[in-house]
């Protein structure tokens, strides 16, 4: 890496500003406040609202998928994927410890326990040789279950995230599941836009997610959604998260327990005008992540670019560093001049409420977490 200053400096170039550079700012230049004030003039500001069934059908033609359910929020969409896929209290679900904690958090909301398998140089996303490796060693399958053979329980999915964006290896990874009957549900909460052989991330596992958080490539405040092409399996998916309550015209009846975890239509209103911007916001972002990597071959720093086969939405760009050093003064030379940067996340196995997880090795996920450093990624 050749002189900080000048990096600092480009970043500032590339967003003409010396002031404070976030992370990731939202964007909205489009018919937000327009259908804001359609839902406020409505009344339909909470749970039921025409902006609530126009964004589900939108998700469904931008991820390719039968069945889109609007949610409150990333998280809970991925804890009732989870619970659809099948996972139980006491099962086991196989996911990667590089991950935003709500990965892990999601399956411990459904009583089961992650077990941390590492992740891919390339993708920083669950490696398919690594799982294939841990099955092979600690997998036995009873009557097409898969168990572990060490703790005895069910291995009821495979949860791998597509970090920042960029796409695992989907084919073989589902090539795995498939010989250990496990079922695959996608972690998809920051790939919106991201493409895996021409084919919306998200919508290859039995269900999928998305978030859309204040920081993420579009953005309603809070919400998120669940895709699946299974169109039954939507259905239960919208039920369970609408307090599974059975349409009436006026009695309340729930058949089991659900969830409130419905997007209100104020949030959806505003999700519908960010989706009509995404075409907008992704191609911003690729022609800054070409910017950045012209940049930062001339310094000699590894920008994080796009595989064959995939299309990266760049939701979150970054660096990969030599070492931990030059990471830590990357990180504090950038802070410091109001350039805001930030390291991977803190591997989840030494967190503590995660410390006692089974995993692997763990050398790749080591690897990229002393290294890897997001950089300012907003459209511009």
């Amino acid at each position: 890496m050749k002189d900080l200053k000048d990096i600092i400096s480009f970043i500032q170039n590339s967003y003409n500003t010396k002031e404070f550079i976030p992370l990731h700012e939202p964007r909205f230049r489009g018919n937000e406040k327009k259908y804001l004030l359609d839902t406020i003039d409505s009344t339909f500001v909470s749970s039921v609202g025409a902006y609530v069934d126009r964004f589900e059908e939108m998700m469904q033609v931008s991820t390719g998928t039968q069945k889109a359910i609007a949610v409150v929020n990333g998280t809970a969409a991925l804890q009732v994927a989870l619970r659809l896929a099948g996972v139980e209290r006491g099962d086991e679900v196989i996911t990667q410890a590089l991950t935003f904690v709500a990965t892990a958090n999601a399956i411990a909301y459904n009583g089961a326990l992650p077990v941390f398998v590492d992740v891919d140089l390339d993708t920083m996303g669950l490696s398919p040789k690594a799982v294939d490796a841990f099955l092979e060693e600690y997998g036995e399958l009873r009557d097409d279950v898969c168990y572990n053979k060490t703790s005895g329980r069910k291995i009821s999915a495979c949860l791998p995230m597509h970090t920042f964006g960029f796409p695992v290896h989907l084919d073989e990874l589902i090539a795995v599941c498939n010989k250990w009957n496990i079922p695959l549900v996608e972690d998809a909460a920051e790939s919106l836009g991201s493409e895996y052989k021409g084919r919306s991330t998200g919508s290859f596992g039995k269900l999928g997610i998305f978030s859309f958080n204040g920081n993420k490539t579009i953005t309603c405040g809070g919400g998120g959604a669940i895709v699946s092409n299974d169109l039954e399996i939507g259905k239960r998916a919208k039920h369970l998260t609408t307090t599974a309550k059975r349409p009436h015209p006026y009695e309340f009846y729930h058949d089991e327990l659900g969830y409130n975890y419905r997007m209100p239509n104020l949030n959806a209103s505003l999700a519908c005008a960010q989706l009509e911007q995404l075409p907008f916001m992704l191609e911003s972002k690729r022609e800054l992540a070409d910017i950045y990597r012209n940049f930062f071959a001339e310094q000699g720093v590894n920008f994080r670019t796009e595989l064959p086969d995939t299309k990266v939405n760049y939701w979150l760009m970054c660096v990969e560093l030599e070492n931990k050093a030059e990471r830590d003064l990357f990180l504090k030379e950038t802070n410091e001049n109001k350039v805001m940067t930030r390291p991977i996340w803190q591997l989840m196995y030494r967190l503590p409420m995660y410390l006692n997880c089974q995993r692997d090795g763990q050398k790749n996920a080591e690897f990229l977490e002393e290294r890897i450093v997001n950089i300012p990624s907003s459209v511009r």
